[in-house]
């Protein structure tokens, strides 16, 4: 019995190994890996798009909305000082 089973071993292969030697499968591996590869690449490039976005908006938004702050407690200021005063507010 045990010649037999080394016999037909060595003649056949088994099921897992013809399956997974097979050309289908072998393409499948392939098309994962390529998918695979393009997704990092498409992740990597959108992290650097989303870093350079993100630093722009601090350079260029960011003293832009402080200073329109300022400017708004500047009129709020000046509004509550002339109702002090008792002038009349000034027409917006």
């Amino acid at each position: 019995m045990a010649s037999k089973r080394s016999k037909r071993g060595s003649s056949d292969e088994g099921v897992v190994a013809r399956v997974s030697n097979s050309e289908i499968v072998k393409q499948g591996k392939r098309a994962a890996s390529d998918a695979a590869f393009v997704t990092k690449k498409l992740l990597r490039s959108t992290g650097k798009a989303a870093w350079i976005a993100g630093i722009t908006f601090l350079i260029l938004f960011v003293p832009l909305i402080v200073e329109m702050d300022r400017e708004q407690q500047l009129n709020e200021l000046e509004l509550q000082q002339s109702s002090l005063l008792g002038t009349p507010p000034p027409s917006q």
